[in-house]
């Protein structure tokens, strides 16, 4: 769950077209009164030439995942803003410009298994959930665990599983992996979280202390790790038992 970042600002640019889809069996396509707002997200702060978002399927699920569902009701209004929201216990949903570009970085395939550490308001999830097979998400903060929970099942998000628990540790039972996204930061990234990705699987994470992260892309190959820093960041920092080496 990403903090604002001075590197993904505002930018005030032409509406712009773009060829989105809303066919996913997970939603029936409704007139929700904020679709013209949806459209107009993925126009500017997207798919516009400084952005740089060109994966349609990425766009199309943007375009489709109803974000106002997700936030606190006293935040609908800005639910489509380029920035980030409070969504309660110190913790934030990212604008919706990291949101696709980490999963544009993903490369998320229609058979993808995804493990998702951070679910937060459920809206990576749910976008997640347009694109691929499975997703399984962890949440420490169990409050947003069961709000995220709720939300995602009233919106019809079927192939998604919430567990509250340390995301440090992953998802042993249900790996391994095809894909991994982490949305708080830790200063390294989780042995378990590597173990737990598939051989040619992709993680992007962000990592580093505060006021010093970069958002790292990894790739599994012949068991070790391809690393590539794509974007400085600022995300909340991952907590947990697994982050501090104590007992859960």
């Amino acid at each position: 769950m990403a903090k604002a970042s001075p590197w993904c600002v505002w930018l005030c640019l032409p509406l712009l077209g773009c060829g989105v889809r809303s066919d996913h069996p997970n939603q029936k396509t409704t007139q929700d009164g904020f679709a013209e707002a949806r459209q107009r997200m993925v126009a500017q702060q997207l798919a516009a030439p400084s952005r740089g978002i060109r994966d349609e399927r990425v766009l199309a699920a943007m375009a489709k995942v109803p974000r106002h569902e997700l936030v606190p009701a006293a935040s609908r209004r800005d639910a489509y803003g380029d920035f980030p929201l409070p969504i309660g216990y110190g913790q934030t949903i990212s604008q919706p410009y990291i949101v696709a570009f980490m999963t544009e970085q993903l490369a998320p395939k229609p058979t993808d298994r995804v493990l998702e550490v951070g679910t937060g308001s459920g809206y990576q999830a749910a976008v997640l959930a347009e694109l691929v097979a499975e997703v399984y998400t962890i949440e420490i903060v169990e409050p947003l665990a069961i709000r995220a929970e709720r939300d995602l099942r009233r919106l019809g998000y079927h192939n998604v599983k919430v567990r509250h628990g340390d995301g440090y540790l992953g998802w042993p039972e249900a790996a391994p992996f095809d894909a991994i996204i982490v949305t708080c930061a830790p200063e390294r990234v989780p042995a378990p979280l590597v173990e737990q990705l598939k051989e040619g699987g992709r993680m992007i994470i962000p990592v580093g202390p505060a006021g010093d992260q970069q958002l790292i892309l990894l790739r599994k190959q012949e068991g070790r790790l391809q690393r590539q820093a794509v974007l400085p960041v600022r995300f909340v920092p991952m907590t947990g038992p697994g982050v501090t080496g104590s007992s859960p």
